[in-house]
C-alpha cells in the first residue's frame, strides 16, 4: 500500500481512527501496533514515533473520545438542569452503547487500574462535576458539600452504565430515570428549580 503524505496532525488522527476501529472490534489484548501501522500504510517505526507503546496509544484514543464526549454534553444553555442532565446522561449511555469494548476495558478489563486511563476518567468527572456545580449556582460551603455529592453521583452513574452494559436487565429509559432519581436524592432539586 502506498504511503499517503499527511501532516503530523493528520497522520496522528489517522492512526487514532484506525486504532479506535480496531479496539472497538477486538479485545485490547488482541490489537497489535503492527496491525495499525499496516492499515495506515506506515512503518512500525513511524507508529512508535507517535505512540511509544500500545498503552500510550490506547490512552490517546481514550482521551480523544473523552474530549468528544465532554464537547457533546455541555450544560451551557437556558434549559432547566433536569432536562440538560437527561440529555447528558443519554449521551453518556450512547457512548457506552457505541463503545462497549472501551467501557469494559477501562472499567473492568485490562486497563481498569492504569494510572493514565484513570487520570482521564478523573478529569472527565471533574469537568462534568464543575459544570453541574456552576449550573446550580452554589458558592462557599454549600458548593463544597454539593461537590462531594455530585462527584459521588457521577461515579455512581458511570458504575451503573457499566453494569447495565453487561446485564441490560432494565431498559435504557429506566437507566436514565435511575440516574436522574439518584441525582435528585443527593441534590435538592426543588431548591434549584430543577423540576418536580
Amino acid at each position: 500500500m502506498a504511503r499517503r503524505r499527511l501532516s503530523p496532525a493528520q497522520r496522528r488522527d489517522q492512526l487514532l481512527d484506525i486504532g479506535a476501529a480496531l479496539f472497538a472490534a477486538r479485545p485490547y489484548e488482541d490489537v497489535l501496533m503492527e496491525d495499525v501501522a499496516d492499515q495506515a500504510g506506515v512503518t512500525r517505526g513511524l507508529m512508535y514515533h507517535y505512540f511509544p507503546n500500545k498503552r500510550d496509544f490506547y490512552a490517546a484514543i481514550f482521551q480523544r473520545a473523552s474530549d468528544r464526549l465532554l464537547a457533546s454534553t455541555g450544560l451551557d444553555d437556558d434549559r432547566p438542569l433536569e432536562e440538560q442532565l437527561t440529555t447528558a446522561i443519554e449521551a453518556h449511555i450512547q457512548y457506552f452503547v457505541d463503545n462497549p469494548r472501551d467501557a469494559m476495558t477501562v472499567n473492568r478489563g485490562a486497563l481498569a487500574g492504569d494510572p493514565a486511563i484513570q487520570a482521564i476518567i478523573a478529569a472527565e468527572l471533574s469537568t462534568v462535576g464543575a459544570r453541574i456545580l456552576d449550573k446550580l449556582g452554589l458558592e462557599g460551603h454549600a458548593r463544597e458539600i454539593a461537590a462531594i455529592a455530585v462527584h459521588g453521583w457521577l461515579v455512581f452513574g458511570r458504575a451503573v452504565c457499566v453494569e447495565w452494559m453487561q446485564s441490560q436487565t432494565i431498559s435504557r429509559a429506566e437507566l436514565t430515570e435511575l440516574c436522574l432519581r439518584a441525582f435528585a436524592s443527593v441534590i435538592d432539586l426543588d431548591a434549584h428549580n430543577v423540576g418536580a
